[in-house]
Order: structure tokens, then sequence, then C-alpha cells
């Protein structure tokens, strides 16, 4: 058994420990300590990382997992049977855990007596926290939620550990996801939660800091909510204050403006869309126009419009009223002779699948459809073009 120094004080970030033993695994090494404050992961929270020194030797801990009572270090070194090792923990991203897990126990806490929810799922990772509850939570719930958990950090609440004997343990409340054995370890918040962990804790609930739920979606039944703390909730807060801050200064708005301007520029760019909607039915009517001059010297010749730009529903557009004049092929091809064309095609008979199969061999294109219409992409010069599919 490893002596377990991280229930002893969650804030011990160096030790000494002696190497019990160090085996090869794969490319790295597993290593057993006498004694260690490095976390495994468990209880939904991933492992403690740092180094083990030895003499000269930096040896980095790179993952902790526990067997049976026994913590085992996954290393990137070799260190000797025997060897007396200092540990030192990467305590400032231990803190950042202690301060997350910490606050979702707060909020797990609110949610479950408010509202009778489990905690069906916990992750704290390196990039988010969340959690899993089996009842739904309004948008005004997880507001009231967020406030209430936020007036526990003020309250500064000296966090307590319990480890119960088995006579105690069926006189003391406590929420847990899974059936236990062995011995109980129990974390209470009081007037807030009081919840079976095996992770190491702050001290009290002033040292969580900031708690921000920073999104809820409907999950499996419940919801899923993401949460950040302390010092993550300042660096979340941080990273959205620059890009509203870079939104501003786009907008030539105030930050709390910014709803404002968008929505102006929303309702600018459906006007420019309506007016280059007319624009493009302009142009269809024009260029099929053009086209129909054609049609006086043979009734079933193909009229095809080669331009830069053109929407997708005016392409649409010009081949459907294209086919009403003419047996021929009708089609646009928007692009250019560098960049390639996309194309829409159309043929009364049903034969332009099998048209638009040679174009593509033709001109490195792909595309496809059902008759009377198919649409697809191609290189080449228009030239080209059209003198192929004079030919079908």
């Amino acid at each position: 058994m490893t002596e377990k120094l991280y229930y002893q004080d969650s804030y011990l970030s160096e030790f000494e420990a002696e190497v019990l033993s160090c085996v090869p695994k794969g490319n790295k090494y597993e290593v057993v300590l006498s004694r260690t404050a490095f976390f495994p992961e468990g209880g939904g929270q991933t492992a403690d990382t740092g180094v083990l020194v030895s003499g000269q030797q930096r040896i980095q801990v790179l993952d902790v997992q526990e067997k049976d009572g026994v913590v085992l270090h996954e290393t990137d070194g070799l260190l000797e049977a025997g060897a007396v090792v200092q540990g030192e923990l990467n305590f400032q991203e231990r803190f950042l855990k202690m301060q997350e897990h910490t606050g979702e126990h707060i909020i797990s806490g609110i949610v479950h007596r408010r509202f009778g929810y489990q905690n069906v799922g916990f992750h704290l990772g390196k990039e988010e926290v969340t959690m899993d509850y089996d009842g739904p939570l309004t948008e005004e719930e997880l507001r009231q939620i967020e406030y209430e958990a936020n007036r526990a950090v003020a309250e500064n609440i000296p966090i307590v550990i319990l480890e119960p004997s088995k006579e105690e343990l069926p006189h003391i409340f406590y929420r847990s996801k899974m059936e236990i054995e062995g011995q109980v370890r129990i974390v209470q918040i009081p007037g807030y939660d009081s919840c079976a962990c095996c992770a190491p804790h702050v001290k009290t609930t002033g040292s969580v800091g900031m708690i921000k739920i920073t999104g809820a979606i409907r999950y499996k039944g419940g919801m899923r909510l993401s949460l950040h703390c302390g010092f993550r909730a300042l660096s979340d807060y941080r990273e959205k204050e620059a890009s509203v801050k870079q939104i501003s200064n786009r907008l030539s708005a105030k930050q709390e403006e910014v709803v404002c301007a968008v929505k102006r520029l929303e309702e600018e760019l459906a006007a420019l869309k309506e007016k280059n909607k007319r624009l493009q039915e302009q142009l269809v009517k024009a260029a099929l126009k053009e086209e129909e001059q054609k049609l006086l010297e043979n009734p079933v010749a193909n009229l095809l419009l080669f331009a830069e730009e053109m929407d997708p529903a005016a392409m649409r557009n010009f081949v459907n009223e294209a086919m009403e004049k003419t047996d021929g092929i009708c089609g646009v091809f928007v692009g250019s002779k560098e960049q390639g064309f996309r194309y829409v095609l159309g043929k009364k008979d049903g034969s332009i699948c099998s048209i638009g199969k040679c174009l593509n061999e033709a001109f490195e294109g792909k595309g496809g459809g059902k008759p009377p219409m198919i649409q697809g992409s191609l290189k080449g010069n228009p030239e080209a073009i059209r003198g192929f599919l004079e030919k079908e």
C-alpha cells in the first residue's frame, strides 16, 4: 500500500519518498514509491503530473494510476529501487483542478437539493469540466443555481473531510454515483453538499473563486453542464472579452452594444440578399433573351450561359426557363477557365444524365442528379465546353 499524502494535505506540493520498484512499461517506466502526493486518475479527475528528482536526474511523471491500493507513477526515465527521490507536483495544475472539482460539488449539491437530480456523469479534464444530471433545467433555473453557488463561495465555508466507520456510515447522508467497497471518504460542504469522493479539494469554498456555468445542453433525457471555476473561469472570461473587444472594434460599437450592431448588420445583409436576388432574376431574363436568338435559326439549339458569378437558385431558374423554350441542352456554367466551373444542366427528354457523365469524363468533372436536371463542377474553357455539348 502506498502512503497517500494527498489525503493528509491537499496543498502539499513537494515530498520525499523511497523508490520501491521501477519496471519498464513500453518505452516508459512504472514507478512505485513508499509515499506520494501525486493524485492518481479517479473520480472523474485526471491524474497529477510533475517530476521526481534523484541527484541530477529530473524524471517526468506523465500519468498516475492506482491498483489495489498501490499508486503507479508512469515516468519517462529509470529510477533505482531503494533510491530516495524528491517529488515535485505541477501544483498550479493541481490547484486549478481542486478549484473546479470543489465547484462541481457545490453545483451538484444545489441541483440535488433543489430538484432531486443525481449527478450521473462527471469529467474534469485539462480544458473543460462537464457534469451530467438526470433531469432537465431551464435557463432561469441555471442562473439561480449559479448565483447560489457563488454565494457559497462568498461564505468561505471550510471543507470537511470524513472517513466514517461502517457503524457511522448509515447515519450520514451523502451523494454517490456507485456502491463503494471499503473505506468511504466523504467531502462535506456544510449547507450545500455531502458527497463520496476520492479526490483532493480546496480547504474552503472561498478558494474556489468564481463559479461560472459556461454551457448547457440536453443530454440523454437530462442535462450536460460545462463549468469553469477560479483561475480557469478568469482565463475563459479573458478569452471571451478579447473576442468581444475585436468584434466591438470591427463594428465600431461599444462592447455592450455589439448585439444591436450585429442585428443591424443582419438586417442590412438581408436587404442586400433581396437586392441581389432581384438582380440575379434580371440577369437570367437578359441572358435568356440573348440566347433565344439562336432559336430563330435552330428551334432545338442548346441554350448555354457562362458567368463569373451567379447563385445556385438563379442557375436553376435559368435552366428551368430555358427548357421551356427548347428541346436542346440548357445549362449555366459559373466560374472561370482558371478556377473551373460549377454547372447546372437540363434537357427535356431525360438524356441529361448520360450527357453529364460524358461531359465529366471529358473535363475532369464530377456531379450528378436526376432527369431533367443535374449539377456538378468541371475544368475547361467555355469554347471547348460549348463545342462538346453541340456534338451531343
